[in-house]
């Protein structure tokens, strides 16, 4: 019997998802639990398990699609019952008509119908319906020739010809009759085209290279103007003497490799002095929502780590129960996991503060988005020595720039200048002369 695999509800609040990659292929044999895809929506990505042992027979929805929680997205039929999808519905459909006495030609009539109707997604039928195409003049470019949300858009730009042959299209709801236009003959894309796509405004030379925007990329765009857009941004930044810090890691980061199996970075101990600001300084460590704020008991810090796919944010948890050492693991840990791909659902979702560590490519100076719905997100920038006057006297130290973003509706400027102010003395207090509480 074949088997529905449907989009997930990943995270509360969540309504869809995005396909983002395939990870089988039509006829491919998965055992329950394999993951068949991975799936990006607004807060989370994650891979989508099989619920059964079985065959995949039908890819329903294409990479880059997003469909609603609970869409059919694949087919798969059991061992020793592999029949196609089609065959598999109308199987049951003959059961059920049977039982009411219609007879058998009715069900083949039913069967080739079903098997000659091209299927469309949510997205393409809306653009379609929008614009008055008509679907069969597409030439679809997804698995399987199925028409994808770009093909539609680039016949509506007029950067593609519609084919010669035809397809019946009555699965469209129905519209008035109309003749069908070529490309050329279609009339200018409205608006609402250009504000889905930008690019064919932007000039092209031969030279240049045009690259796809993945669906990663487009949620992490989405959640990014979101932010901006409902967030009104505030800003602060001090400096920190670092030297003492940089002599003591200096001192004891070999030996610290060889007996933990991790290097020992600034990270951990940034991570540190934050934490235990975030616990003087809770209104650092809420949510906002809408006509309340809702204050985290737990401190559970985001990291943001970048592949060369794009940026993620592993969370920490309950990093206020961790030393230095247990920060260091647990930092080594998920960068691992975000470079090999192997990040979960759960260690990236929960997060109550945002640490940003922009000096490890060398910046001094940054302005970071908050993650909402946090409400404030801290950067720490590059280490670099510079002349600094201490008792009317010149010397050399090491400084860094520390920046913090803040959500304005919840924060003001004086919390947050002693939450900034804690934290730069408790990164200036590391020193071989202190307990840095490195195992303890």
């Amino acid at each position: 019997m074949a088997e529905k695999i449907v989009m997930p509800q990943l995270g509360e609040s969540v309504t869809e998802g995005t396909i983002s990659k395939w990870l089988v292929n039509i006829g491919d044999k998965v055992n329950k639990y394999d993951p068949v895809c991975e799936v990006i929506t607004d807060k989370v990505n994650a891979e989508v398990p099989s619920t059964v042992s079985g065959t995949i027979t039908e890819i329903v929805v294409p990479e880059d699609e997003t469909v609603a929680v609970g869409t059919l997205i694949c087919w798969i039929v059991v061992e020793d019952q592999a029949v196609t999808p089609v065959e598999a519905k109308m199987s049951d459909l003959a059961h059920n008509e049977c039982a009411h006495g219609v007879t058998n030609d009715v069900t083949n009539d039913m069967t080739t119908q079903a098997a000659m109707q091209p299927r469309y997604s949510p997205a393409v039928l809306k653009l379609a319906q929008e614009h008055n195409l008509d679907l069969s003049q597409v030439q679809g470019s997804g698995i399987a020739g199925r028409i994808t949300r770009h093909d539609v858009l680039e016949m509506l730009q007029g950067q593609r010809q519609a084919v010669a042959t035809s397809v019946p299209t009555s699965e469209l709801p129905s519209k008035p009759s109309q003749p069908i236009k070529s490309a050329r003959e279609m009339p200018k894309p409205s608006i609402s085209v250009d504000a889905l796509s930008t690019t064919a405004n932007a000039p092209l030379h031969q030279a240049d290279e045009t690259i796809p925007i993945t669906a990663i990329h487009k949620t992490t765009a989405k959640r990014m103007v979101k932010s901006k857009e409902e967030i009104p941004h505030a800003w602060l930044m001090v400096e920190c003497d670092v030297t003492n810090l940089v002599r003591y890691r200096g001192q004891i980061k070999e030996e610290f490799k060889r007996k933990e199996g991790v290097h020992l970075t600034y990270l951990p101990f940034f991570i540190k002095s934050v934490v235990e600001a975030l616990k003087e300084f809770p209104a650092l460590n809420s949510q906002w929502a809408d006509d309340h704020m809702i204050v985290k008991k737990s401190v559970h810090i985001s990291i943001a780590v970048a592949n060369d796919v794009a940026l993620f944010v592993p969370v920490i948890k309950d990093a206020d129960q961790k030393n230095i050492l247990g920060l260091a693991k647990a930092v080594d840990d998920l960068v691992k996991k975000t470079k090999d791909g192997r990040l979960t659902l759960e260690d990236i979702t929960g997060g109550t503060f945002t640490i940003n560590n922009t000096g490890s490519f060398g910046s001094i100076l940054s302005a970071p988005i908050i993650n909402p719905p946090q409400v404030a997100i801290l950067s720490v920038e590059a280490i670099v020595k510079r002349p600094i006057v201490i008792d009317n006297m010149i010397a050399i130290r090491d400084m860094m720039n520390i920046c913090l973003s803040l959500d304005h509706r919840v924060l003001n400027g004086l919390v947050c200048g002693r939450f900034l102010k804690s934290v730069k003395q408790k990164i200036e207090s590391y020193g071989t002369d202190t307990d840095t509480g490195l195992y303890s």
